[in-house]
């Protein structure tokens, strides 16, 4: 054997009972094999669809967003990333401060806040709180979620922040927390400002936070009427009435905005969040929120791919105590799509083989890639679903004895 094959031959098995540092050529060369890309029938084919609908649909919304809570997939977006004035709908983004302050023990629902003038006297809808009154927050929350009360705002504000500017502070700080990423506060009640503004898809964002942080706090955005200082109104979102699944959330209305809606609906194990802004008219909002519903829920549906847990595939394993190991998913494989676009969907797994020795159960290994025609590409980590210790030295020895024996007879 002449010298450089000796030394290379060294390398390889020093390599192989762990004492040169980093992969060898040899090791590297057989670890770091072609990616691994396997189809997968994940599901049976679709019930025969009940429309022929394939695509988006119109709207005469300026901006419109629709989203699949559970799996995150946009089923509809008009002008979702751009700006717009969110009216009342910002009332939003202080119920949830307001909300946090509850949950952080920073108060109760049965303090009470003084009503100040200021307060008394602000214009648009109102709960109508007596001037020098004192009001509980639970009646307050009441009066701006169901009776869109901007005076019940300004309350909140003044009592729980000291000012209505020191509450806009803890309102825009807190809007970057929860990840809202193109919205800007100057008010509590979202009466006009050209400097206040928000995007469809942070109104999505914040209806979701909501319903998922506040499940105890949420469920007023569900009442149908409150009554105070012998008062009775009703809750402004329309599709409350209409027996269709909503839950929530808030109504908007000014001359620059138009009417607006941000609306949580939920049918069977699915809920969307549906926004909309620029409607012409009460009866538009009302019309064109229920047929868009109805179109997401009646076009699309979510599929469940894998199980958390489910064994997917057995990955060959190099240099390892077992030859090969499971691989899984950490949670449930949703995903939505449109039922026509279904039958033409596609599951790969993709991860490099073999897979090199330790692993560790839980650790990401490959990707699962799924893809249909007309939605975006969606990718789920996969993962080993046990631990595989790497092979003793004389494992490794014998094994890579073998590899390179194979090898030089391949290359006869």
């Amino acid at each position: 054997m002449t010298r450089p094959r000796f030394a290379a031959l060294l390398v390889v098995l020093l390599t192989a009972i762990g004492l040169a540092g980093q992969p060898g050529t040899a090791v590297a060369a057989h670890a770091k094999a072609k990616a691994r890309v396997k189809a997968v029938a994940a599901i049976p084919p679709a019930p025969a669809a009940t429309s022929q609908t394939t695509g988006g649909i119109d709207t005469e919304a300026t901006h419109a967003m629709i989203v699949e809570v559970e799996t995150g997939a946009v089923l509809l977006d008009k002008g979702a990333d751009e700006r717009m004035p969110p009216a009342s709908m910002a009332k939003m983004m202080t119920i949830y401060t307001v909300f946090t302050m509850l949950k952080d023990g920073k108060a109760k629902l049965s303090d009470e806040l003084p009503v100040s003038e200021e307060a008394w006297r602000t214009g648009g809808s109102k709960m109508f709180v007596p001037l020098g009154a004192r009001v509980s927050i639970d009646d307050l929350l009441h009066g701006a979620i169901i009776q869109s009360g901007n005076d019940a705002c300004v309350v909140l504000a003044q009592g729980l922040a000291g000012s209505v500017e020191a509450f806009v502070d803890l309102m825009n700080q807190k809007a970057k927390e929860i990840g809202l990423k193109d919205s800007h506060f100057t008010n509590v009640d979202g009466l006009p400002d050209p400097n206040e503004w928000m995007t469809p898809r942070d109104l999505v964002t914040l209806a979701i936070r909501t319903i998922k942080d506040f499940p105890e706090y949420y469920k007023i955005y569900s009442q149908m009427d409150f009554t105070f200082n012998n008062i009775k109104q009703g809750n402004r979102n329309p599709l409350l009435y209409k027996n269709m699944g909503a839950d929530g959330l808030k109504t908007g209305h000014t001359d620059e905005a138009g009417y607006s809606l941000t609306a949580s609906l939920v049918r069977g194990n699915r809920r969307i969040i549906m926004v909309l802004g620029g409607l012409p008219s009460m009866k538009a909002r009302a019309e064109e929120s229920e047929r868009l519903a109805d179109w997401a829920f009646r076009e699309f549906n979510n599929y469940q791919l894998f199980a958390a847990g489910d064994k997917i595939d057995d990955a060959e394993v190099w240099l390892g105590n077992d030859a090969r190991v499971p691989l899984t998913v950490i949670k449930d494989l949703v995903v939505t799509l449109s039922r026509q676009a279904r039958k033409d969907m596609h599951v790969t797994l993709q991860y490099d083989s073999p897979i090199p020795a330790p692993i560790q159960k839980g650790e990401t290994v490959g990707t699962i890639i799924v893809t249909a025609p007309d939605t975006p590409q969606q990718e789920l980590p996969l993962v080993a679903a046990a631990a595989v210790p790497r092979m003793d030295a004389g494992g490794r020895i014998a094994t890579l004895a073998g590899y390179l024996v194979w090898h030089k007879l391949a290359l006869r």
